[in-house]
């Protein structure tokens, strides 16, 4: 029977155009990487058909390569909320936040000061502590409320006229929590500080729009919204223009092609329009009184966020009835718009990567670890215990797929 919501979502309909779906799998693990509908693998394969060459030539599959280029910008563009010059695609959030940083870097003085969260991935957190390593600079960790909310006041505390970023997760890739983005971004430009936003985790649930909440910098990983495995950074236009790359010195220096170093991987830009294609289209089936493909985009949040609300809300209350289950954040009903689909437990004093690979043998697919969340797993005391297991929903999973979950893990209890 397909899953049909009230607001227009067809589950059934949506799974038919993932063909990895179909592998009797349960896919529950969309923080390490979502699976990828069919188009985005059509549109990389014919990229690689008709266009292998590369940009800048005057014959036509190079021609073709600067039309994928430019059609990739535009719809990120849409995505992000802003221009298509102020996007920049790179291998990956890690490495572009490591040459951003290193590059904002060049302005700052020994002694100036970078805020990072006690929710951030690591990619968030290790360039601006090598930095500070290199130019005598001071990494500073706001802190966490015991239900792994920012403590916005410890934020307030810690800026300072020294502070030139303040760098956040905007919601956590281990227990799902979300950060008021537009809050902490006002507060950094208070200060006179650059808002750096890790998206990564955030994308793949919640619309994003870099000019609500202010954004000076936002990095975020197609792969974890149903794209290919690359990075996609947006920086506000004067700061793209106005700080000095690393690049080789022929290529140009019109932003943002002077921070994309080195060739691109063209056949994989070519399915990050496809993949946020995929999502307009899902908004458009929901929502017939659309008009442009941003709202396109954000009607299909609106309903994705309902659903993927209802699957977690099970997911929490069969969680909770389970012996020796431990929950990590926020798990009130009432405060689901504070958190995302994603959470991590532990079950009694057992590893992680037992129960993930008890799992695993039942063809339930989840992580165990601390997905490189290191600062909240030590806030939290488990990173000497192996870390959590995390569980990742999105909008393609299924209610039966969480009540197989929840049996197979009274079985595990009960053993």
């Amino acid at each position: 029977m397909a899953e049909v919501l009230s607001a227009g979502l067809d589950v059934d309909a949506i799974r038919d155009r993932f063909s990895s779906l179909r592998q009797g799998f349960a896919f529950l693990d969309a923080p390490g990487g979502t699976q990828v509908p069919d188009e985005v693998g059509d549109a990389i394969a014919r990229a690689l058909r008709e266009s292998s060459a590369n940009l800048g030539a005057g014959y036509a599959t190079s021609i073709r390569v600067g039309q994928i280029l430019e059609e990739a910008e535009g719809k990120a563009a849409r995505f992000l909320g802003c221009e298509p010059r102020e996007v920049t695609f790179g291998a990956n959030m890690t490495t572009l936040n490591f040459a951003l940083s290193r590059t904002a870097a060049r302005e700052f003085r020994a002694g100036d000061e970078i805020l990072v969260s006690c929710l951030d991935h690591d990619a968030g957190v290790a360039p601006w502590l090598e930095i500070a390593h290199d130019r005598d600079l001071v990494v500073r960790q706001v802190a966490l409320h015991d239900d792994t909310t920012l403590e916005v006041g410890d934020l307030e505390d810690k800026l300072g006229p020294r502070t030139q970023v303040v760098a956040f997760a905007w919601a956590s890739n281990a227990v799902g929590t979300v950060t008021d983005a537009a809050r902490v971004c006002q507060l950094a430009h208070d200060a006179g500080a650059l808002a750096w936003v890790d998206a990564v985790h955030y994308a793949a649930h919640e619309p994003i729009d870099v000019r609500q909440v202010g954004a000076d910098v936002l990095i975020c990983s197609p792969y974890k919204f149903f794209g290919p495995h690359l990075g996609a950074l947006y920086g506000k236009r004067g700061h793209l223009r106005r700080l000095r790359p690393y690049k080789v010195r022929p290529s140009t220096d019109q932003a943002p092609d002077r921070w994309e170093s080195g060739t691109q991987v063209h056949e994989l830009i070519a399915g990050i329009g496809a993949a946020v294609e995929y999502m307009a289209t899902l908004g458009r089936r929901s929502d017939r009184t659309v008009k442009t493909r941003r709202e396109a985009l954000v009607a299909a949040y609106r309903t994705t966020v309902a659903y993927e609300r209802r699957l977690v809300s099970r997911l929490i209350d069969g969680l909770q009835v389970i012996p020796g289950v431990r929950l990590y954040g926020i798990t009130d009903p009432s405060r689901f718009g504070e958190r995302c689909a994603t959470l991590s437990l532990r079950i009694g004093n057992h590893h992680p990567t037992k129960v993930a690979t008890f799992l695993g043998e039942r063809g339930i697919f989840t992580w165990d670890g601390n997905y490189y969340a290191l600062n909240l797993t030590e806030r939290l005391g488990v990173e000497s215990q192996g870390g959590l297991l995390r569980i990742g929903l999105v909008h393609y999973n299924t209610l039966e797929e969480v009540e197989r979950l929840l049996a197979a893990l009274r079985e595990f209890a009960a053993r």
